[in-house]
């Protein structure tokens, strides 16, 4: 797509996206603005599984400071990474972050708009804003909570403290915590993995998930009612169901339609 996001699709279905911009990985308008087209064009052509990763001791170390100045500047960088990250958040497959150092700020931002973290041994999270006299402004206060309940994520906003990959895992803003040297085995054979299953009902469930959770009990489940029909009018519905009842569970070839 461009200098800063590389993109690779890979031939076992999975995309990786690559923040590019050494030597930090700054989240620049540039690069937020190359994340978007990236995301846009992951949604309008689906590869099976997303990966999401940075540099080997920078995730990513959250906003470009030069860019920063008074409140008309917060405005267009605080738009930018919204379009960006709400881009990356909306791509209908499985998006993981393979986290192999500092993911601070935006960095840390991005790794919450995706469906699950990977972290290194060596990955550190934080949302370091206020110690700059600042807030996040990519997300940070509002998915942070989501992920580790309002008082931590209370705690960690208030102090800027970085959490390292076991704390990560404990408080749930990392899913899983490997070894440094097999983080992007790990994430892309998780990807891969997934990107062999019934796409479209995936789809469905993310997007259960995603906008189920944002209300209420009873809406939630009328929308599942909505998914659990439509999912039967897919291909893959009908390969599943066939092959379940020939040979068993575990066994279908989905083609993703």
């Amino acid at each position: 797509m461009g200098e800063l996001v590389l993109v690779e699709r890979r031939d076992d279905g999975v995309a990786v996206v690559t923040l590019n911009n050494p030597k930090v990985n700054a989240l620049s308008q540039a690069l937020l603005a190359e994340v978007h087209e990236v995301a846009v064009a992951l949604t309008a052509d689906p590869p099976g599984a997303v990966v999401f990763t940075g540099g080997e001791r920078l995730f990513a170390a959250g906003a470009d400071i030069g860019e920063f100045g008074g409140p008309a500047e917060a405005a267009a960088i605080g738009a930018g990474f919204h379009r960006a990250l709400n881009a990356v958040a909306a791509i209908p497959r499985f998006t993981i972050a393979a986290v192999s150092g500092f993911a601070l700020g935006g960095g840390c931002e991005l790794t919450m708009a995706c469906d699950y973290r990977i972290a290194s041994e060596k990955a550190v999270f934080g949302q370091p804003e206020v110690l700059l006299g600042v807030v996040p402004g990519g997300g940070g206060t509002q998915r942070l909570p989501r992920l580790v309940g309002v008082s931590r994520a209370k705690e960690l906003l208030l102090t800027g403290r970085q959490v390292k990959a076991e704390e990560a895992l404990r408080i749930g803003l990392a899913d899983e915590v490997v070894p440094h040297e097999q983080l992007h085995e790990r994430a892309f054979a998780l990807a891969a993995e997934v990107a062999k299953g019934a796409l479209q009902a995936q789809a469905l469930m993310k997007h259960a998930v995603d906008v189920g959770t944002e209300s209420d009990l009873a809406a939630g489940l009328a929308l599942e009612l909505t998914i659990f029909e439509a999912a039967f009018a897919t291909e893959d519905a009908t390969i599943g169901v066939e092959s379940f009842r020939a040979n068993g569970p575990g066994k279908a070839q989905f083609t993703g339609r």
